[in-house]
């Protein structure tokens, strides 16, 4: 064997790197190969398409990479992947089985996605017995009907999907799939944006969307709840305690102490069902303290369709209060700065939804704040910063994103979420990623905090 202090002398190709670590006795992947051209290159994918159903693990591609180190270091690489390398992907494993029934699942947003409920069919190396059907403009376009012998196969050999039908085997009489026009679970229309084929249900208190909208109705930048996590949230929905945003606020210390949590992921033998106990009555104390929340707060925690926290920020600015959120038609909506058609077009859906007018007005009952606890926007005279786009990236030492915001917007600037040629600054923290990048091809000036600072106090 050679001495080990070899293995680190300079290569100039990958494949003598991988050579001399073989020849160390370190483990090596051996199935691969130098190959001189793309015919070599060619045949070689072909080759492992089927010899790969003879290996000891499952794979879905070969990795194909330039040999050469120093033309790897010419090529580079982007923020996501080398230039010098790439994936060829096999193609899919496919078996035909037949399609039961098609289903539709509510996500979180309210999105109705169809499904197909599949005959247990093995491929690639599991059973599938469901398939996403992606959104009812795809089904249609397919023709896939329930009955039907169909072809499926794993994208990636990862995620079941259905390829097509198998026409001379489908049975008679079978009829077109036709979408649901209510919600399966609460019985609200559905709804469809002109630009968009996904159909959604704009009632926020949806019985099946209902955990993961509680889970973001307490998280920390909508109504920071602390303890209203994932495994008491499915207690309150499973007990019946929790049917919308508006029985939080109704919950008593007594009702949470005597609750009974089972872990979600037990990490030892010590998590064990038990009562909340004193913790029951903390969580009590922060929803209380949650009503005196200020407004931006409770519009990005509803949950409402591309109103992110910036967005709720600048709604309650600038309409003052939910109420007048919720009766603002579209055009006044489109008057404020940064909110468009699209966002627009959201709030007024979600203001339209029954079920929706109703939550607010049970939050309202219970005390949760309405109105903006901030100061009114002065458009009386352009601010210091006024006509400057800021872009925040990162992690500022002693300042928060919002507070950051704050400053900005209170003296006229605008904080934008991605960075363009009009964009002004870009405040950097730790940790900034691609806007940062982007700022510096661009030649956008960038800000660390106390230079920062120095503009805001300036």
């Amino acid at each position: 064997m050679k001495p080990v202090a070899s293995a680190f002398r300079r290569k100039i190709t990958h494949s003598e790197t991988l050579e001399e670590f073989q020849s160390l006795g370190l483990p090596v992947e051996t199935h691969w190969r130098r190959c001189e051209g793309v015919d070599a290159l060619i045949a070689f994918c072909r080759e492992w398409s089927e010899a790969r159903r003879d290996l000891e693990f499952d794979t879905d591609g070969v990795v194909i990479k330039v040999d050469d180190l120093a033309l790897r270091e010419k090529l580079g690489t982007t923020a996501k992947f080398p230039r010098w390398a790439t994936a060829f992907k096999f193609p899919a494993q496919q078996a035909h089985t037949k399609l039961l029934k098609i289903e539709v699942n509510v996500g979180r947003t309210g999105a109705n996605t169809p499904y197909a409920v599949l005959e247990p069919v093995f491929v690639a190396g599991s059973t599938i017995s469901m398939a996403t059907l992606h959104n009812a403009e795809d089904l249609a376009r397919k023709d896939l009907r329930e009955g039907d012998t169909v072809v499926i196969e794993k994208a990636g050999d990862v995620i079941p999907r259905v390829v097509a039908p198998v026409l001379s085997l489908r049975p008679a009489g079978s009829q077109p799939w036709v979408m649901p026009t209510e919600c399966r679970a609460c019985k609200s229309a559905l709804v469809r944006d002109e630009e968009e084929v996904v159909w959604r249900c704009e009632n926020t208190s949806c019985p099946a969307r209902l955990r993961r909208s509680l889970e973001h109705f307490a998280s920390r930048t909508a109504m920071n709840i602390e303890g209203l996590g994932e495994s008491l949230v499915d207690q309150l929905i499973e007990q019946g305690l929790v049917r919308d945003f508006g029985d939080l606020y109704h919950l008593t210390v007594e009702q949470l102490e005597n609750l009974v949590v089972t872990p979600k992921e037990p990490r030892s033998e010590r998590a064990v069902p038990r009562k909340l106990g004193k913790v029951g009555k903390n969580v009590v104390e922060q929803i209380d303290r949650s009503r005196r929340n200020d407004l931006p707060r409770l519009v990005y925690g509803l949950g409402i369709r591309h109103v992110g926290e910036k967005a709720a920020t600048t709604l309650a600015r600038h309409m003052r209060t939910m109420g007048a959120i919720l009766d603002a038609p579209v055009e006044a909506l489109q008057t404020i700065p940064e909110i468009g058609p699209v966002l627009a077009a959201s709030v007024r859906a979600f203001a339209d939804e029954p079920h929706n007018r109703a939550l607010i007005a049970k939050l309202a009952e219970a005390r949760v704040n309405m109105a903006s606890q901030q100061a009114a926007p002065d458009v009386s005279a352009p601010g210091p910063l006024a006509g400057k786009t800021f872009v925040l990236t990162g992690t500022l030492p002693t300042m928060t994103r919002e507070e950051a915001t704050k400053a900005i917007e209170e003296l006229g600037g605008k904080v934008a979420g991605s960075v363009s040629k009009k964009t002004s600054y870009v405040v950097a923290g730790e940790e900034a990623g691609t806007k940062l990048e982007k700022a510096q091809q661009l030649g956008i000036p960038v800000l660390a905090e106390p230079e920062f600072r120095e503009i805001i106090k300036s």
